[in-house]
C-alpha cells in the first residue's frame, strides 16, 4: 500500500522486522525539512526505531537546502563563529530528531529511540580530544536518547571505554573487521566494569551499538578479486561483506554470554548491539536490499538511507538470516583470503578512507559556511 502523503510503501514490513525478527530498523539520514515537515514522524510511525547521522549527511543537508539560512544568518550576525554556528545547526536538527523518537525510547525502556551525532572526525586518532568532544556533545544536548558517535580506531577504543564508564551512550562507528569489532566490544565491557567499580549498581541507563560498515568492504574486496581475475576469484565477488558481518555476529553471541556478561546483565546492562551500516548497495549488479536481507537477526540494528528503506519496504525478505549458515560465511572468508586478499589490510584501508571522507565533508562544509558568512557581514 502507498501512503498518499509521502508516496512511501506502508506495508508494515519495518515494524515486522522488529516484532518478528528482533532487528531494529534505523534511518541513516537527516535534514531539517523532514523534522519541520513531518517526514521523520511518518518514518517513525512506519516502524523506524532510531536515526544516525554523520558529517557527510549534514554537508548534503545544509548545502542543498535554504532551511538553515535564517538560523545561520542570525548566529553569524550575532557574532558566533562559523565553527560554533555549524554545531548549533547540527544540534538543532539532532534535538528535533530526539523529540521525534523520544516515544520509541520510552516505550522500549531505553533500548531504542536513539539519535546519533558524530564528534569532529578529525579527532579520530586523538583519544583525549575525542573524550572531550564526546563529553561536550553529551552535556550540550543532554537528552537520554542521544548517542555520540566515536570512530572505532585504535585511539578511539580508550575514549569509548571512558565514555561508557561515565554512563554516556556511544555509537562506535567505522568498524570494518571482526577483529576490530571484538576490540570495540571489549572496550564496552571494560567501560561497564569501570562503572561498577566506581560504585554504580544500575547499568540500565547506558547503551551502545557497534557500527559495522558493510558495502564498502565489498567494493574494496571486489576490486582486489577483479585484479586476481581467475574464475574462482570472480565468483567470490559480492560475498565478503555479508560473510564478515555474519562472522562478527557469531562473535557477538559468544562475547555477550557467560559469567562475565551475566554479572553485568544482572545490574541491568544492555548488550552492545551490532549495527549494520553502509547498507546501500554500491554495485548496481547486486540486489538493492542485499545488505538488509542477509543480515537480519535478533539484537541487531540496520541503519538504512531512505532509498534502501523504501526498497526493503517494497520487496525485502523478512526472515532471520544473519546466522543461518555460519559455515558458509567462514568458507567465503577463507576462500577470499586464499586468493590473496588480506582482509586486515582491507579494513585498514577502509578505516583510513572513512575517516578521510568524513573529515573532508566536515572541512568542505565549514569552507562553504565561511563563504556564506562573508557575504552576510
Amino acid at each position: 500500500m502507498i501512503d498518499g502523503g509521502s508516496g512511501r510503501t506502508t506495508n508494515g514490513r519495518l515494524a515486522s522486522l522488529y516484532s518478528e525478527c528482533g532487528q531494529s530498523p534505523w534511518l541513516d539520514n537527516l535534514r531539517r525539512g523532514w523534522i519541520t515537515g513531518g517526514e521523520l514522524d511518518a518514518w517513525v510511525e512506519q516502524g523506524i526505531r532510531g536515526l544516525t547521522s554523520n558529517p557527510s549527511i549534514f554537508q548534503k543537508a545544509i548545502e542543498s537546502s535554504p532551511d538553515y539560512d535564517e538560523q545561520f544568518g542570525d548566529l553569524v550576525c550575532g557574532g558566533v563563529s562559523v565553527d560554533d554556528a555549524y554545531w548549533q545547526l547540527v544540534t538543532s536538527d539532532i534535538r528535533g530528531a530526539l523529540r521525534a523518537l523520544e516515544g520509541v525510547y520510552a516505550a522500549s525502556d531505553g533500548t531504542d529511540g536513539f539519535v546519533s551525532v558524530e564528534v569532529d572526525p578529525s579527532l579520530a586518532h586523538d583519544t583525549a580530544a575525542t573524550v572531550t568532544a564526546a563529553r561536550e556533545l553529551h552535556e550540550a544536548i543532554a537528552r537520554p536518547n542521544l548517542m555520540v558517535k566515536i570512530p572505532g580506531t585504535i585511539e578511539g577504543l580508550a575514549a569509548i571505554r571512558q565514555m561508557i564508564a561515565e554512563g554516556r551512550s556511544i555509537n562506535v562507528t567505522l568498524i570494518f573487521s571482526a577483529a576490530r569489532y571484538e576490540q570495540v566490544a571489549e572496550s564496552y565491557l571494560q567501560g561497564l566494569e569501570d562503572r561498577v567499580e566506581s560504585g554504580v549498581n544500575d547499568l540500565s541507563d547506558v547503551a551502545s551499538v557497534a557500527s559495522f560498515f558493510v558495502s564498502r568492504t565489498d567494493t574494496e574486496v571486489d576490486r582486489r578479486l577483479d585484479a586476481v581475475g581467475t574464475t574462482s576469484a570472480l565468483c567470490l565477488r559480492g560475498r565478503t561483506a555479508v560473510a564478515q558481518a555474519q562472522a562478527a555476529y557469531g562473535r557477538f553471541g559468544e562475547i555477550f554470554s557467560g559469567p562475565r556478561w551475566e554479572r553485568l546483565a544482572a545490574l541491568g546492562a544492555q548488550v552492545q548491539r551490532p549495527l549494520w551500516a553502509s547498507t546501500s548497495t554500491k554495485n548496481p549488479a547486486y540486489p538493492d536490499t542485499l545488505y538488509v536481507d542477509e543480515l537480519i537477526g535478533p539484537h541487531t540494528v540496520n541503519t538504512m538511507p531512505d532509498a534502501t528503506l523504501e526498497a526493503f519496504c517494497d520487496h525485502g525478505k523478512l526472515r532471520r538470516s544473519v546466522d543461518a549458515d555460519q559455515s558458509a560465511a567462514r568458507y567465503v572468508l577463507d576462500a577470499v583470503t586464499a586468493h590473496g586478499v588480506d582482509l586486515d589490510h582491507v579494513a585498514d584501508v577502509l578505516e583510513a578512507q572513512g575517516v578521510a571522507a568524513f573529515t573532508k565533508s566536515f572541512d568542505e562544509l565549514l569552507v562553504s559556511l565561511q563563504t556564506k558568512a562573508d557575504s552576510l557581514v
